[in-house]
């Protein structure tokens, strides 16, 4: 593969035809994934379990591990191709028991969609001392790649999926205090730092794996109706965001600019399987085409030049790796 995306290089639409309203099935339309292997974190629920269905019925099989099997088991009934596992992201434990379950079997995973994040919640810490929302957002889709790596070189082509956010303007990362110990803790700058980590590891993952055919991507999948995503956040926080009345009603104009969840989906999918970025790697995306970069602070869409900038993506990984305890050398 050619030029990287440090500083946003390669952040320019490529003109794909899809925008905000095309749906998951929109996107993959003529594209068969028969014998590939694609893994959906948080694939039992939300654009998640769109994403698992989407994939599916194109041919892939598609490893699920969720926290919760038996909620996935009902909410995957009757989807062929699907083999459910037990993964907990905010423990470290179950995602290496899980990997190494997977790299047991031998088998090539093509698709690595890290989709699974929670948002807007209280301050919780997991055993680590770890800030949730960064464990479970980032350092968990860190890990877990890591542990799959040699899995994601055998498939002679693969494609990792970091499922980010708008979110990761709120905020760039925190070096200096990523876990909220010496300041007080807000938790639209928690989700916002771990989302620009997300963007940070897509874009040098992407960087270091060229070498193996592996690309790296991370994408807004848009602000929608009918995920269980916010059930921990306040009335008051999204009053705070603009998104209700003083008697919570949602505003009419951002109701009607919530994407269904075929619709959320769609650039995730998009990211996984089209052939427009086969030569282009380490991109933000958004709308089923590549962001424009936000160079204005006003800017609504895209994507901010701090979630680009390579020494802070070389910075994260090696923190990263003293977070978690290991070590991700893609060789």
């Amino acid at each position: 593969m050619g030029q990287d995306n440090y500083y946003g290089a390669l952040q320019k639409p490529t003109g794909s035809g899809f925008s905000a309203t095309s749906t998951a099935g929109d996107v993959i339309k003529g594209i068969d994934l028969t014998g590939k292997i694609a893994m959906v974190t948080g694939g039992n629920t939300g654009i998640g379990l769109e994403t698992t269905k989407t994939l599916a019925a194109a041919g892939a099989t598609v490893i699920v591990p969720a926290r919760d099997t038996e909620k996935a088991k009902r909410n995957l009934a009757g989807i062929a191709n699907v083999e459910l596992e037990t993964m907990d992201l905010m423990d470290p434990a179950s995602i290496d028991i899980f990997a190494e379950k997977f790299l047991a079997s031998g088998r090539p995973l093509h698709l690595l969609i890290n989709n699974a994040g929670i948002m807007w919640v209280p301050l919780r810490r997991d055993s680590r001392g770890i800030e949730s929302q960064l464990a479970t957002n980032y350092l968990a889709q860190f890990q877990l790649t890591g542990r799959l790596w040699a899995a994601l070189k055998k498939a002679d082509g693969a494609r990792v999926i970091n499922v980010s956010s708008h979110g990761h303007q709120f905020a760039a990362f925190h070096f200096d205090d990523p876990n909220f110990l010496n300041r007080e803790y807000d938790t639209l700058q928690a989700y916002g730092q771990s989302k620009t980590a997300s963007n940070l590891f897509a874009l040098e993952l992407d960087n270091r794996a060229k070498a193996f055919k592996v690309s790296a991507y991370s994408l807004h999948p848009g602000s929608i109706n009918g995920t269980e995503l916010g059930r921990e956040a306040s009335l008051e926080l999204f009053q705070q965001m603009g998104f209700c009345d003083a008697e919570g009603n949602l505003l009419p104009e951002v109701a009607a600019s919530l994407k269904t969840i075929p619709q959320g989906a769609a650039t995730t999918v998009w990211c996984a399987t089209t052939p427009t970025l086969n030569n282009i790697g380490g991109v933000y995306c958004e709308d089923a085409d590549i962001a424009e970069l936000a160079l204005d602070s006003s800017a609504s869409g895209g994507v901010k030049s701090y979630s680009l900038d390579e020494a802070n993506a070389k910075r994260l990984w090696k923190l990263s790796e003293e977070m978690t305890g290991i070590t991700f050398s893609v060789g």
